[in-house]
Formats: C-alpha cells, structure tokens, sequence
C-alpha cells in the first residue's frame, strides 16, 4: 500500500471514508438517540486509546525519541484527538460546533491531502501507522458530521464564531503543549541557533508557516507585516513570525467564511429567515423616513 496523490490507494481512502459515513448513517438514523450517542462515542474514545496504542507500532515504537514526542499531543488533529470526547459529552452548543467546523475541515484537508503518509519514506514498513492515520482523521471528521445529519446536535449560524476562536485556543493549548515538552525534556529546548526557524517542531504551524509548506504560505499571505517582524531586542527589524499571533488574521479571514459555508448546509433556513425579516424591518424604518 503506496499513498500518492491521485493513486489507487489515495483515492480508496477517499471512497471508504465517504462510504463508511453514508452507511453508518443509515444504520443509525432509526435508532434511538441514545444508541447513536453510544456509538459515535465509542468511535471517539477508541480514537483516544489509539492514540498511545500507536506507539507500540513504528516508526514510534523503534525511535525513543519520537515515542516521547508523539505520545503528546503536539498538533491539531491530535489535540482534538484528546478533547473530541470531552466535548462531545459537553451539553453546551458551542463545544459541539467547534467539534463540527473544526473536525469536518481539518478531516477533510487530511482526507484530501494525507501529508504524513505522503511524507513516509518507509511506506511498506508502517502501513499500521497509515492506516493509523486514515482512522483518526475519518474519526474527527464522520462523528461531528454524523452527529449533526442524525440530529443528535443542531448547528446554530450564530455560533459560527466558535470556529476561529475554538482554533485559536486550542492552537494555544498546542503551544502549552510543546513547552511543558521542552521544560521537562521531551523534546530538545529551542536554542539561539533556531531562533528563526520556522520549521522548528512546527507541525501545527504555531511558529510560522513552515518551509516549503504550501498550506502555511498561503496563510502566510493573510498575516500584517508587523507580525512577521522581530520588534525588540539585538534581532529587532528581522524576518520572524510572531508565535501564534502571525495566524489570528489568516484564520478569521479563511477558516470564518468555510465554516459559515458548512453551516449554511444545516441551518441556511434560519438564516435566509432572519434576513428576510431583517430586510423588512430596515424596508419598514426607511418608509417611516421618508414619509
């Protein structure tokens, strides 16, 4: 099994994850909500369990090193990874959309251009940890998804908001993450000789859009200028993003208007609604003007 772009194998993925969703819809919509609750959660927490069950696979399994780094979560897939079942048992509504906009594009964008199996240069050798890989990002994306087509979550327009935020926040906690690594010596400390590397343990993005990426440079093009710009200090009026801070334009101006688009799928009724009424009622105050 070779993933490459348009291959076989890339587009067997594709067909199972769009398979697997379809037919797991129409085996639950007739069950009971409680039923439903049950398995999606059970897809879930097998999710959260597999995420330290794939260190006894390689490549983790045969690089200490890696086994120590990857058995956190230290970008956004696996970050949701972690949280996706904490949320999903959430009763608040806000927790539920972030799961939706978040998980469904961030499974999508996986789904469509698989980087890390891409990325392998030992295919063969760890066709597990592929297969890994196709599970938990099928995970993030059919259980928000399902969720929502079975009626066990309603999307809200008004709450489209949750989705930058959300990002935003947990690209926070990624941050968090990857420095409690380095204190506690997980990973290796970021010394002066890195400073400006951008592609320094970057898988999230957190320290800039990476070298060579093509998704991060086009984020890139969204960031202001000053927060690519060192401001103080011996290297101030220097080429550097700003952690984090470089990404909060790009992901309001991109990731807002995909996750309206999404929404507009489930509660564009509601929303050409309170738009008709809204238009009535501005039509109603410039009659009132006017006479």
């Amino acid at each position: 099994m070779i993933i490459e772009m348009f291959n076989f194998w890339y587009f067997f993925w594709l067909i199972l994850a769009a398979g697997s969703i379809v037919g797991l819809y129409f085996l639950l919509r007739n069950r009971s909500e409680k039923t439903q609750k049950i398995v999606l959660f059970a897809f879930l927490a097998f999710g959260f369990m597999l995420h330290f069950l794939k260190m006894y696979i390689p490549p983790y399994s045969v690089d200490q090193a890696r086994w120590y780094r990857d058995s956190w979560f230290s970008n956004i897939c696996a970050a949701n990874i972690a949280l996706f079942p904490f949320l999903f048992l959430s009763k608040k509504d806000t927790m539920k959309d972030y799961m939706f906009y978040i998980g469904v594009l961030s499974g999508l964008i996986a789904h469509v251009y698989p980087q890390e199996p891409l990325a392998k240069t030992d295919q063969l050798g760890e066709q597990l940890d592929i297969i890994r890989f196709y599970y938990h990002h099928w995970m993030l994306m059919a259980v928000p998804l399902l969720m929502v087509l079975l009626g066990v979550h309603k999307l809200s327009y008004k709450r489209v908001w949750v989705a930058p935020v959300g990002l935003l926040g947990l690209m926070l906690f990624i941050i968090l993450n990857q420095i409690f690594q380095s204190e506690l010596g997980f990973v290796p400390l970021r010394s002066q000789q890195d400073f400006f590397d951008i592609g320094y343990k970057n898988s999230s993005y957190i320290w800039g859009p990476g070298t060579d990426d093509a998704i991060g440079s086009f984020f890139a093009l969204f960031t202001p200028k000053f927060f690519k710009t060192v401001p103080v200090g011996e290297f101030a009026g220097q080429e550097k993003y700003w952690p984090w801070f470089w990404m909060i334009v790009p992901v309001f101006v991109l990731v807002t208007p995909l996750a309206f688009l999404l929404c507009m799928i489930f509660d564009g009724k509601n929303f050409r609604r309170d738009m008709g009424k809204l238009k009535a009622k501005f039509a109603g105050r410039t009659k009132e003007k006017v006479s």
